[in-house]
């Protein structure tokens, strides 16, 4: 009984209390009841652009989370899915807050259209579209993560060797 108990809090749409564990550039893990851990991408922390992840939370920050993804013991957790959407001038949200998607290679499909909204327990079964949009997604945030690590580690070398 104790184990479905474990895995009802943890499904795609549960709101869960946490205190942030460790920051990283990428993003913030989080510790969720019952000793387990989730990370809030950089992404997920609020609507606006997050360039840098501090500046939105601190370590010990008591937060407010909604689980997007519980994959392979990976559980992926939203801060900005809680929040209201932003809006535009007019009273229509906001969309194309990051620009058109042919506007930047590098951009996120997340930034090219509306952010959705996490889904209530009681709602109706994700389709086969909406689960295949999720992991695309997930892929492509944590495929940009790993780019990212990748170019600062090459940059650090091309600047510490000597001509």
């Amino acid at each position: 009984m104790e184990e479905a108990k474990q895995t009802m809090e943890l499904t795609v749409g549960a709101v869960l209390e946490g205190k942030v564990k460790s920051i990283t550039n990428f993003g913030a893990f989080i510790a969720l009841p019952e000793n387990k851990t989730g990370m809030v991408h950089i992404s997920e922390v609020a609507n606006a652009y997050v360039s840098d992840i501090r500046q939105h939370l601190t370590e010990g920050q008591d937060v407010k989370v909604v689980v997007i993804g519980n994959e392979n013991g990976k559980i992926n957790l939203s801060i900005k899915r809680l929040e209201p959407k932003p809006q535009r001038e007019g009273g229509r949200p906001d969309y194309r807050s990051g620009g058109a998607r042919h506007d930047s290679p590098r951009q996120s499909p997340s930034q090219s259209r509306p952010p959705r909204t996490a889904p209530l327990p009681n709602a109706a079964p994700k389709t086969a579209d909406q689960l295949f949009e999720e992991k695309l997604k997930a892929f492509m945030s944590e495929s940009d993560s790993k780019i990212s690590s990748i170019k600062q580690y090459s940059e650090h070398r091309t600047k510490s060797r000597r001509r």
